[in-house]
């Protein structure tokens, strides 16, 4: 059954109250009432029952007033911020240093800071009058869901063993890897690999000249230099047929199922949104650069981790030993 659309709330106004006022005095149904007026006939039945005196009668300017008085005591959109001088120049700092609302409200939370308000209360505040010249550091900047291109053609991958067969348990430490590309229309052969430890959210990539084997298995010895990774999770593309020179196993999804790596796939996503855009050239952004942004990720308070970032998590599991002397100032420019 399709349902009908609900209409926006707007407050009742001094004419419409008059209106009502007249109506009722020459008997007029509150059905009626309301198509004239183009309202609900439950707003009219509750104005009319809220505002009759004991006589009987509905007075429009009393109406008024009253309404104004209880307006007037109401909570005003973002005001808790406002009025908390100290609390508003925290969410200011944090919005500029790129983190979301949800990161933002959930550490003041966890950190037990008093007062705080939660993320809606953020969100409310950055599209009020208030604070909406800050809304520049959100991380969404499109209004609609882009559509994903079709499937391109599969490659066999030999000896490829499924994701189903890969090992579980405390001392594996998986990766998930994966490619973002410039537009087919730019011809630039450069592409971005990407990699996350699914346990600890961590990131880290390079960018490659191309997307050939060759470089591919590469850059998977650069990473696995650094990180204790026991497996890889990779999908079914062309790159990945050199997988037997990995130096650890490599299991792979399903075609067609990216979801089955769905951390690195909304990694990808989070880059995409914040710093670098569909349709940009990848020729455009300095390696030290992506190396920046992907600290600035590795630095987030998730909720996934309690409010704790990668750093933090990779830290207590020993997947590092130090957090790197990276800045974030790189990032930011870019953006």
């Amino acid at each position: 059954m399709k349902t009908s659309k609900r209409k926006p709330f707007n407050h009742l106004t001094q004419y419409e109250r008059d209106r009502i006022e007249k109506l009722r005095f020459h008997c007029t149904r509150i059905v009626d009432i309301a198509h004239i007026l183009g309202r609900d006939k439950g707003t009219i039945s509750r104005e009319i029952k809220k505002h009759t005196n004991k006589h009987h009668r509905y007075k429009a300017t009393k109406a008024q007033e009253k309404a104004e008085a209880n307006r007037h005591g109401s909570k005003v959109v973002g005001m808790k911020i406002e009025k908390c001088r100290g609390l508003r120049s925290r969410i200011i700092t944090e919005l500029k240093g790129l983190r979301s609302p949800d990161e933002i409200a959930g550490r003041m939370k966890r950190d037990g800071v008093f007062p705080r308000v939660g993320t809606n209360a953020i969100y409310k505040w950055l599209y009020s009058e208030y604070g909406r010249e800050y809304c520049q550091y959100l991380c969404t900047r499109k209004t609609h869901k882009i559509r994903q291109s079709r499937l391109g053609k599969r490659h066999l991958i030999p000896n490829r063993i499924s994701i189903k067969q890969r090992p579980e348990g405390e001392t594996q430490l998986h990766a998930e890897s994966d490619l973002f590309v410039s537009p087919t229309k730019l011809h630039t052969k450069r592409v971005g690999h990407l990699a996350v430890i699914p346990k600890t959210l961590l990131l880290t990539g390079l960018f490659l000249p191309n997307k050939s084997p060759k470089t591919m298995r590469d850059s998977i010895h650069t990473i696995e230099e650094n990180l204790p990774i026991t497996t890889w999770t990779l999908d079914n593309g062309i790159e990945n047929i050199y997988h037997e020179q990995f130096n650890v196993p490599a299991y792979f999804c399903t075609p067609g199922s990216p979801w089955q790596k769905p951390h690195v796939e909304n990694s990808i996503g989070l880059l995409r949104r914040w710093f670098i855009p569909k349709g940009t050239n990848l020729e455009t952004v300095p390696e030290d650069t992506l190396q920046s942004m992907l600290h600035v990720f590795n630095h987030k308070y998730r909720r996934s981790l309690g409010y704790e970032s990668a750093y933090e998590q990779s830290l207590s599991h020993a997947i590092i030993k130090k957090v790197p002397r990276l800045s974030k100032q790189s990032a930011v420019a870019f953006r």
